[in-house]
């Protein structure tokens, strides 16, 4: 099939297509869709797009008046501003990313630009002053916007800078009979023979350097052709049908393949003024395109599209629309400049920008000094925030304490008794042995550098002892539950000590649940 297989270079090497839809001596079909063969279908298509994105045929010379330019060698920065890629037209674009976030981290990550527009977003934050009454209070500071970027954007970015140093370059290739276009095509022919192996390389050669088709070649530097993609364009339907999409085994799992994508992109928006992409891709081939922003759903006509291409037994018809005001080489620049945008809007309805200073109330955390609950109101940008002494009352749980001489509401004298019988319990719990001191560095030397939040029973009655650490039950709970969760981190499921962390938070939950009345849930 002419584009049953596909080349995924994100993943594993392909093969294209299925022995059984292709047999390797095969014959050649003598017509291709858009032949003569083809003309009584052509006649019968509907043309009620807009006429001024496509030239009326489906030759060179049509291509070259749908284009609307000379061709051009490489897509130079003036190619680029011509077609409205920059930060100033991508940030226009409504829509952030029709492909999907990349999951293979690239081969080197740059650190990511400054972000333009954070300054834009402090600039708007620092206009609102602060009220009056907080003249006396420590000034709050500003949080200052670096928006995490995904590994897409990182190696996007990586490839961009690739780009401008001349490492490597995306050229629109075509069969004009130039030298230079002649040797790409040639790379090509040699890159799609190689990694589509199940392809007849007569047929390869032929689509290659069909005069209809078009072709995206990634060059190094040294003008070594390691991949690319290669469609035949509609103009007068203003679609575009994927033939072949390869890159050489040895530079795969590097980005190359969305960056080539996103190029051939933008020479079938810009140069041929094609809306949609259509491909047939096998099965292991699916997964990359869908990452590209192709769907399996075809929005087109089907009067506009049938006829011109052929259907394959084994592959699955996917689309991809190409808006034609949508730079696809300028990803990481309006993703940046859309978060700009979007935390400028946030710090006009919202004070999540805002730093305030530390809390000194807890400073004697680690003295024997009864420390004394600080209120919530006191808390620094939590009025701000929207909370109320109102809402306090209405989310307060009412919480009941079992004693062996009856119930009472919990009060904090009532709690650390509580606390005191319960970690009591807890100590002298059979399965408790290796969880009532810390870990030993001399025993487990690695044993801190795994557990960033060490916790056992010698602490938690050391906090207890101190009278003002334990000032609510959960507190408790959770340093209790974190003494669990740290033995399993760091022993595997099947270590004696999982098996009694289990088994004493059993035992933890059953003192609790028969011990404990509460409104509201305990810790999880």
């Amino acid at each position: 099939a002419r584009s049953g297989g596909f080349m995924d270079v994100d993943e594993a090497e392909l093969e294209h297509p299925p022995a059984a839809q292709r047999p390797a001596d095969a014959p050649l079909p003598d017509t291709q869709p858009g032949d003569a063969a083809d003309e009584p279908a052509y006649k019968r298509v509907r043309l009620d797009w807009s006429p001024a994105t496509a030239a009326g045929g489906d030759g060179p010379a049509d291509a070259a008046a749908a284009s609307g330019a000379v061709k051009s060698e490489g897509d130079g920065a003036a190619g680029a501003a011509a077609a409205g890629c920059g930060p100033a037209a991508a940030a226009g674009v409504g829509i952030a990313s029709s492909a999907g976030e990349a999951t293979d981290p690239p081969a080197v990550k740059p650190e990511p630009s400054a972000d333009a527009g954070a300054e834009l977003g402090a600039d708007a934050a620092a206009a609102t002053p602060p009220p009056a009454d907080d003249a006396d209070k420590p000034r709050a500071k500003h949080a200052e916007v670096k928006p995490t970027m995904g590994a897409y954007t990182l190696r996007e970015e990586y490839l961009i800078k690739q780009e401008a140093e001349g490492e490597i370059a995306f050229k629109y290739v075509e069969n004009d009979g130039s030298d230079q276009n002649m040797i790409y095509l040639t790379g090509l022919k040699n890159i799609f023979s190689k990694q589509l192996p199940n392809m007849p390389k007569e047929y390869i050669c032929r689509l290659v350097f069909d005069r209809r088709h078009r072709s995206t070649a990634l060059v190094k530097r040294n003008g070594a052709v390691i991949g690319g993609i290669t469609y035949r364009a509609f103009h007068a339907q203003a679609f575009g049908e994927i033939a072949f999409c390869a890159v050489t085994s040895s530079e795969q799992v590097k980005g190359f393949g969305t960056r080539l994508m996103n190029h051939a992109k933008e020479h079938a928006r810009t140069r041929d003024r094609l809306t949609h992409f259509l491909t047939y891709a096998d099965n292991n081939a699916v997964g990359y395109f869908a990452k590209q922003g192709f769907t399996k759903e075809v929005t087109m006509d089907a009067e506009r599209w049938k006829g011109f291409i052929k259907d394959y037994d084994g592959g699955t018809l996917m689309e991809c629309i190409m808006n034609p005001k949508f730079c696809f080489t300028g990803f990481p620049d309006m993703i940046r400049a859309q978060r700009a945008a979007l935390d400028a809007k946030i710090r006009t309805i919202s004070n999540a920008h805002i730093i305030h200073a530390g809390l000194s109330h807890f400073k004697d955390t680690a003295s024997d000094k009864t420390r004394v609950p600080l209120p919530i109101a006191e808390i620094p940008g939590v009025r701000e925030a929207g909370w109320t002494p109102e809402q306090q009352a209405v989310g307060a749980a009412r919480t009941l304490l079992v004693f062996k001489d009856g119930t009472v509401e919990a009060t904090p004298e009532s709690l650390q008794r509580f606390l005191a019988l319960a970690l009591k319990e807890m100590q002298r719990n059979d399965d408790a042995w290796p969880f009532r001191e810390p870990v030993s560095k001399d025993e487990v030397p690695d044993y801190y550098q795994v557990i960033k939040d060490p916790m056992d029973l010698s602490t938690m009655e050391a906090r207890l002892r101190r009278q003002g650490y334990y000032i609510t039950l959960d507190i408790f709970v959770a340093d209790f539950r974190r003494i669990v969760e740290n033995c399993r981190i760091y022993n595997l499921p099947e270590t004696i000590y999982n098996k009694l962390a289990s088994k004493l938070e059993a035992s933890f939950n059953n003192y609790m649940a028969s011990h404990v009345i509460s409104d509201g849930p305990l810790l999880p």
